[in-house]
């Protein structure tokens, strides 16, 4: 009787799950090195251009800050009711049907995810690659090729092993927290300095269309994106309902 039990277990299928490896200190740089990518170094200049004030500038970063925030609290929300790993896709499963939810990873895995990690992995190769030719460009197969060098490696790391990929994760987030530092307190040196001639008439010159407005919100929210990264990893997280609480209620 008892060896038949112990064969009824055995037969059972087991659900498979993941080992939870991320804690509160990996879970905040994991975000945080996804949402310092490379669009807060590029956005701002191409947004500055498109609202045309300094001014409207910062209204705009503060409202997608705000967006960002809210949408955060959000996903905090839904990763400790529904503590499934898969982001989007395990709660448009639960919430909708599978045909949707199939419709979205097919679509986020072919076309949003690829496109995102290669505008990513080229601004990267370009800034590696830009101090070597002063002020030529580049040669476009280069950039290239170390953009798919780089995307390789990342993949390695992440495949192999968990902790490892967490620890690189925290190192890389210190060092683009020292980056914006350096750039921020260069430029507090520089307004110090007393060259504020751009701040005595901060909205002068702002363009006040809806495109230029649409155009300058996306460059935000694009800087902003990654604060839902951490909800793809929930069954990976110890504790999860104090891990995303925590991160979301952390001012930006």
């Amino acid at each position: 009787m008892y060896s038949a039990i112990l064969a009824d277990m055995d037969s059972t299928p087991k659900k498979l799950q993941l080992k939870p490896e991320v804690g509160l200190a990996g879970g905040v740089s994991l975000i945080a090195g996804v949402m310092i990518g490379s669009g807060i170094f590029i956005s701002p200049q191409t947004m500055l251009q498109t609202i045309g004030s300094p001014g409207a500038g910062l209204v705009i970063w503060a409202c997608s800050g705000l967006i960002a925030t809210l949408a955060s609290l959000s996903y905090a929300e839904l990763g400790t009711v529904i503590r499934e790993s898969g982001g989007e896709y395990i709660y448009i499963m639960r919430t909708s049907c599978n045909p949707m939810a199939f419709m979205f990873a097919f679509t986020y895995l072919v076309v949003i995810r690829p496109s995102s990690t290669a505008a990513q992995a080229l601004v990267f190769a370009k800034y590696v690659i830009a101090p070597y030719y002063g002020e030529c460009p580049p040669p476009v197969v280069m950039v290239k090729c170390l953009a798919a060098v780089g995307i390789l490696l990342v993949s390695m790391v992440n495949c192999l092993n968990v902790r490892c990929s967490i620890r690189i994760t925290m190192y890389l987030t210190v060092t683009k927290f020292l980056t914006l530092a350096v750039i921020g307190i260069g430029g507090l040196v520089v307004i110090i300095q007393g060259n504020t001639a751009k701040l005595q008439n901060t909205f002068e010159g702002t363009n006040p269309s809806i495109s230029a407005i649409g155009m300058a919100f996306f460059q935000c929210l694009w800087s902003y994106g990654g604060w839902n990264n951490l909800n793809f990893v929930t069954e990976e997280l110890k504790r999860p309902e104090v891990v995303l609480q925590h991160f979301n209620l952390n001012p930006r």
